[in-house]
């Protein structure tokens, strides 16, 4: 009895095989990669600002005049209060050693998004006049970010696809629909960066220059993509 139970099930084993055997779809994966250059129209200034003294109230205060100068600043120049905000405050008590007495030190930092590019001079010399006296980095961005990177997603499936086609057609096959798409993307975006001292920048204030290289950004997509073929 046990016995024809074992070739029972070892018969409907071997069958089962044989039918998926033949339920298998010839298919080929592939990886597919779609790039996109663009050129930034938009910049995220991190600037900052610090003042100490002996007493938490004075620096705080100094710090408070500052801010309100920015401020007043922004809104002159245009500048939405939705396209500013404080990133950092800080204020410390902090020891001389070699003077043998406390300091207070009271800093900030802000991030300005600058939609015109062409205001970029004009809103760091004013900066500067308000008591901002450090810039702690620029990123670039891009106002059609999203449009962009749909691109390059459009890109990085056609570019799949061609491979997939380039490997098949030597074998008489076509590729047909697509089973299984993986988005393998990275969120990172390399970003070109600037760093300075904005008080170096004010001693040539009055000379003609270029000070702001936005360079490109480059949007990066991968996606591996298994074909069915026909």
């Amino acid at each position: 009895m046990k016995k024809s139970f074992l070739i029972i099930a070892t018969f409907f084993a071997i069958a089962l095989q044989a039918q998926e055997q033949r339920n298998q779809v010839p298919q080929i994966s592939v990886t597919g990669e779609g790039k996109v250059k663009i050129v930034p129209d938009q910049a995220v200034v991190t600037v900052g600002f610090q003042n100490s003294g002996k007493d938490a109230k004075e620096v705080k205060t100094l710090n408070d005049e500052v801010v309100d100068k920015v401020i007043k600043f922004l809104k002159k120049s245009g500048i939405p209060a939705t396209d500013y905000k404080t990133n950092n405050v800080s204020l410390y008590k902090s020891y001389d050693y070699e003077k043998k007495k406390y300091n207070f030190q009271a800093s900030q930092t802000l991030s300005i998004t600058l939609k015109d590019l062409s205001k970029y001079d004009h809103v760091m010399m004013g900066l500067n006049d308000a008591g901002v006296n450090s810039i702690s980095g620029v990123e670039f961005k891009s106002s059609k970010m999203d449009e962009y990177e749909r691109d390059a997603r459009k890109k990085a499936i056609l570019n799949a696809k061609q491979k997939a086609q380039d490997y098949v057609s030597v074998l008489g096959q076509k590729v047909g629909k697509a089973l299984l798409i993986t988005d393998n993307s990275q969120s990172y975006t390399p970003q070109p960066m600037y760093k300075g001292n904005m008080m170096a920048m004010a001693e040539d204030a009055g000379a003609p220059r270029e000070t702001l290289a936005v360079g490109e950004l480059e949007i990066n997509t991968n996606v591996s993509v298994t074909f069915a073929l026909e």
